[in-house]
Parts: structure tokens; C-alpha cells; sequence
């Protein structure tokens, strides 16, 4: 295993600008995000926002990912392909996650949206994940384990007969898109590696109204559904350990995510 990378001041400074830009590039296509509009649409336009902003989309290209971002409707977990045929709805609840590279910096955060009138039970799903990443969050400072991530998720959740994706986790990132160490969002108390600040890693946990299983398409070999066809929510922030806690990176402020 490859030792936690502890990111210098210049690289934390890098890993900042780029998260910021991610998590602005949420909130300028919130303002697109509506029933009747395609994802590949959605797509086109966080690709040029990121490149007008000097910066280019990690997922293009990486292992063969054809899109800018990762769209992800109702059932499906992540990795969702933006699509022309793929048109939102009213009651779809959906994911867009986006990462950055800027000067060579990487920045990483998704968030859910919501179109029209939605079931009650989607729209706790929906409040209930965000929920459970700030309680991923609030675990995060100097000496502290990072099983207790996602201990604090899935305690969470679980109490609420949700499923807790297991197959996917967040990831060390800053210098790469992915590196050390694994953040699981279902994990024993006091597991794992130990935090030090300079850290900087993505906690993104994927809550399923069903079982926590995921199901690959087999013609794209990207898109994560439920096995059960049962909703899905996620939220992602990159994070940075401090001397005192920490610093969520790409954080950018309240937007609307209720269309």
C-alpha cells in the first residue's frame, strides 16, 4: 500500500483553488439543472465552464470515461454516463459529480438535485445523505482513525434501513485523482489509518433506499445501478485535515438544489 500523501502549503493552496472551482462549477449548472433537459446538454456546459476557468475535466478520458462529469439518476449509484437520450423528469432525483484539474491540482465534489415533485421518500433520501456526509465530516481531525468516517455514516444510516454502498468509497486526492488512502462509508469504530493534517481525501457516501449492493452495466461497464432498481443519493466534498479539524475545500456556499 502507498503511504498518505501530507500535502505541503503550496500544494494545499493548488488543492484549494481546484476544489473551489469544482464546487463552483455545481453551482453554475444548477441554473441548467431542469425537467425536459438532456444530460449531455448539462455535460457540454460543465466542460466548457471548467475550461473558460483554466481548468480541465479529470473524468474525460480517465480509463476510457467518455464525459466531463458523472450524471446519475434515481437508480443508478454513480458513474452514470451523461446522455442525449437521457432527458430529466419531473420527480427524478439525480447526482452530478465533477472534478477538476487546475494547474495541475485536483478537485473533487458531487451533490444531488431534485426535479419537481418528488415522493416524500426521496426527498428524506435525499436530506438524510447529505445528513450522513456531514456526520462523515465532523469525524474528521488530527490524530483521529479513518474507520470512524464511516462508522458515523453507516451508524446513521442503518438506523434508518438504508443500504450503504460498500462497492465504491471516497480517496486521497490532490496530486492524482486518486490516491491514499480508501475512505470507507461503512466501517468498524477505530479502524483504519490514523488522520495527519495536510491530508486531503473525498469522503462521498452513496445511501440506497434498498440493499447496498451495485450492479455494473454490462454495455457501458461504467453506470452503477441498485440491485434492486431502488433509489439512490450521494454527496461528495473534498476535505482537508487541519491542526484544529478541518477545512472542507469545496465548499462554495448554499445553492438550490430543489428545481
Amino acid at each position: 500500500m502507498s503511504e498518505i500523501i501530507i500535502k505541503t502549503a503550496e500544494q494545499i493552496e493548488g488543492i484549494r483553488k481546484s476544489s473551489q472551482l469544482a464546487g463552483n462549477t455545481l453551482k453554475f449548472i444548477s441554473d441548467y439543472v431542469k425537467e425536459g433537459v438532456n444530460t449531455l446538454y448539462l455535460d457540454n456546459l460543465i466542460e466548457e465552464y471548467m475550461r473558460d476557468n483554466g481548468a480541465i475535466p479529470a473524468t474525460l478520458g480517465y480509463h476510457g470515461y467518455p464525459k466531463s462529469s458523472c450524471i446519475s439518476l434515481n437508480e443508478v449509484i454513480c458513474h452514470g454516463i451523461p446522455s442525449e437520450k437521457t432527458i430529466l423528469k419531473d420527480g427524478d432525483i439525480l447526482n452530478i459529480d465533477v472534478t477538476t484539474i487546475l494547474d495541475g491540482y485536483y478537485g473533487d465534489t458531487s451533490t444531488m438535485f431534485t426535479i419537481g415533485d418528488i415522493s416524500n421518500k426521496a426527498a428524506k433520501l435525499v436530506e438524510d445523505t447529505e445528513h450522513a456526509l456531514y456526520l462523515g465530516i465532523e469525524q474528521v481531525k488530527p490524530d483521529n482513525y479513518f474507520g470512524n468516517i464511516g462508522f458515523a455514516i453507516g451508524r446513521f444510516a442503518k438506523a434508518r434501513k438504508y443500504g450503504v454502498v460498500y462497492e465504491f468509497c471516497g480517496h486521497g486526492i490532490g496530486m492524482d485523482f486518486h490516491e491514499e488512502p480508501q475512505v470507507e462509508h461503512i466501517a468498524q469504530r477505530n479502524s483504519g489509518e490514523i488522520m495527519k493534517p495536510g491530508m486531503v481525501f473525498t469522503i462521498e457516501p452513496m445511501i440506497n433506499m434498498g440493499k447496498a449492493r451495485a450492479v455494473i452495466d454490462e454495455k457501458d461497464g461504467w453506470t452503477a445501478r441498485t440491485i434492486d432498481n431502488k433509489l439512490s443519493a450521494q454527496f461528495e466534498h473534498t476535505v482537508l485535515v487541519t491542526k484544529e479539524g478541518y477545512e472542507i475545500l469545496t465548499d462554495v456556499g448554499e445553492y438550490d438544489i430543489f428545481k
